[in-house]
């Protein structure tokens, strides 16, 4: 039977200083031994950051993404979240999903958050992506995305698991937990959503929420507000499987083309 180890950090983030938010987390990571995955909030070493002109890094010189990638190493596990980085004069709002072995794959947010400027100052990505681990297919999203449930559709049960990364304020966390719940239900998959907490240089405050919930939308992870946490939790591809095949409403999914 295939499990996925799941790792949640719900971190309260330094503004704008990644070499603090890289030792911070790797004090938190410290007692973290038996995972396969470790999710990180969306902008894990900058927070919500508006200012990419200063902030964003490339790949090659992002000491985020260095810093993934020994994590993922020393950890045996893949380490993702989402930095701010500069490519060919543009920035991106980049998920990262760093691999062991030194490998990596990379979504780019598609969805722009424009009420909070992002619109204004990030590239959006044009394309999916889904990657595997442990006989897991897992759709990688960041935030706002949450919201576009035709951008998620799970067609033909293409993934298993829909992960989202976030800094998603707390006055909004009814709708996040909400649309959590409804694309597990939706999609008949597990969801990982990873949000932070405390208070950011522009005036938000974040309670967290940060959730793992399975394909009926009940939730296995679900920790009290307003408090950071490392939590680990465990999901089995064959339950999945088994639901699947005695509630199949994949069959019975609208067909559409999607136009990114």
């Amino acid at each position: 039977m295939n499990e996925l180890r799941t790792t949640l950090v719900q971190a309260d983030l330094r503004w704008e200083d990644i070499d603090a938010n890289c030792q911070l987390l790797d004090e938190w990571l410290q007692d973290v031994t038996t995972s396969d995955l470790i999710v990180l909030p969306e902008m894990f070493a900058t927070g919500f950051t508006m200012a990419p002109e200063r902030m964003a890094e490339s790949m090659q010189e992002s000491r985020a993404v260095a810093w993934m990638q020994k994590t993922a190493q020393s950890h045996n596990a893949v380490v993702t979240g989402s930095v701010a980085i500069v490519e060919d004069g543009h920035y991106f709002n980049r998920l990262i999903w760093a691999r062991p072995d030194g490998t990596m794959a990379t979504y780019d947010k598609r969805h722009l958050f424009r009420m909070g400027e992002e619109n204004d100052h990030y590239t959006m990505g044009s394309q999916r992506a889904v990657v595997s681990l442990n006989g897991f297919n897992i759709l990688l999203t960041v935030c706002y995305d949450l919201r576009f449930p035709v951008w998620l559709r799970n067609i033909d049960c293409e993934y298993d698991v829909l992960l989202c990364v976030a800094n998603w304020p707390s006055a909004r966390r009814l709708p996040w937990r909400t649309l959590l719940q409804a694309r597990a239900i939706e999609n008949a998959s597990y969801v990982i959503g990873v949000n932070r907490v405390g208070d950011d240089a522009r005036g938000l405050n974040y309670s967290g929420d940060s959730m793992l919930i399975d394909y009926r939308g009940d939730a296995l992870i679900d920790e009290a507000p307003d408090r950071a946490f490392v939590r680990t939790g465990v999901i089995g591809k064959q339950s999945l499987e088994d639901f699947r095949e005695k509630f199949p409403v994949h069959y019975d999914a609208d067909r559409f083309t999607l136009h990114p």
